[in-house]
């Protein structure tokens, strides 16, 4: 089984390398995420290498993200509550380190503009940074842990917070208040926007998906339909991601990953309230950690449906749903600890991914002809 993926150690001693260090070809395997055995590398998910290692953070790295379409622009947010920003252009940097939340940062949405960054945590509050000067702007406290949270993106006047309470709470980002909610029956967990700014896609702690409408104007919230993810268990929702289209569903779709190791793939009916219709599944390893996962780049010459996740074995694997067997196509070696995020740059030629120990590595995508 051979990986064109150039993988460093995978022991903690990765902190303080660089790209200058010697490195190893990957003929290895696990059976955990890659028991659909690999069979070759999908050649446009494959990668030259690491482009640079953030190792600053000393704690648990659960959430990252590039900017809005920005392919140098990469932020981070840890379980001891900091915020990092940083440039991964060259030379990589760390632009400011955001402090402020006394708990986990559980997860955290950049402005269209990539101005501010609103950032939700476990110590209930919603913060809303200011990146250029590094300062809080404004604390919204709750009554509980603020679990998810995203820009309007038609209306960056609006923000969208899941929390514990068992709340989406619509809040004015100029004002910091409140002024809408819905309710739902368990924990928001995860949540994502359409592009047309009319749905919310919420995940909740019990494994079910929910479609609300919104108004971009009034910001007002209707529940609309709901979608269990298993009928065998109930296991928290770690991630829901919208896409505007797919070869697959020649739609716009959506993806939903759970914590017991379930990936779902959903085409979303715009004209019926943002109904969900499974098209394809996956189910891999329960996890002990909330580890993400995400859409892969749409290629036009690609078949397939393509997604990343991270994994409880240290490794990035890389699957097409699509494949009733021999479903992993690639993974990427180099984590000393669990991997818990991934994201893709705009440029689509950046992987990031976090783990368990603070570690974030930036993966090069090899040029495709």
């Amino acid at each position: 089984m051979l990986f064109e993926v150039d993988s460093w150690s995978s022991s903690r001693d990765l902190r303080g390398l660089n790209q200058a260090s010697s490195h190893r070809t990957s003929f290895s395997s696990s059976l955990s995420d890659s028991d659909r055995l690999l069979r070759k590398v999908e050649p446009a998910y494959s990668f030259v290498g690491m482009h640079c290692i953030f190792d600053n953070c000393k704690a648990s790295v659960t959430v990252l993200k590039f900017g809005h379409m920005s392919s140098d622009l990469l932020a981070y947010g840890s379980s001891d509550g900091t915020l990092t920003v940083c440039t991964v252009s060259q030379p990589p940097s760390v632009v400011k380190e955001l402090r402020g939340h006394s708990k986990d940062v559980t997860d955290f949405d950049f402005s269209s503009n990539n101005q501010y960054i609103a950032s939700s945590s476990m110590d209930k509050t919603v913060r809303v940074w200011e990146i250029s000067k590094g300062h809080c702007m404004r604390v919204i406290y709750g009554v509980s842990s603020q679990l998810c949270i995203r820009f309007h993106p038609v209306n960056n006047n609006f923000l969208s917070v899941g929390n514990a309470n068992k709340e989406v709470n619509v809040i004015n980002f100029s004002t910091g208040r409140i002024i809408n909610k819905a309710i739902f029956e368990n924990e928001v967990t995860a949540m994502d926007n359409d592009h047309t700014g009319r749905l919310i896609f919420c995940g909740d702690a019990q494994g079910c998906i929910y479609t609300v409408t919104i108004n971009s104007h009034t910001g007002s919230l209707s529940r609309s339909h709901r979608h269990r993810m298993s009928s065998r268990g109930k296991s928290p929702i770690t991630t829901v991601q919208y896409r505007t289209f797919s070869l697959l569903a020649r739609g716009p779709v959506l993806l939903a990953c759970s914590q017991d190791g379930n990936l779902s793939f959903f085409s979303v009916a715009l004209d019926i309230q943002g109904y969900l219709t499974l098209r394809c599944s996956l189910k891999l390893t329960p996890r002990v950690h909330s580890i993400r996962a995400s859409f892969c780049p749409l290629l036009s010459l690609e078949k397939g449906e393509f997604i990343v996740s991270g994994s409880e074995d240290s490794n990035v694997y890389f699957y097409d749903l699509t494949r009733p067997k021999h479903t992993c196509v690639n993974k990427l070696q180099g984590h000393g600890s669990p991997v818990i995020g991934v994201a893709w740059n705009h440029g689509d030629n950046l992987l990031a991914s976090s783990d368990s120990e603070g570690t974030v590595i930036v993966w090069k995508r090899a040029k495709t002809s």
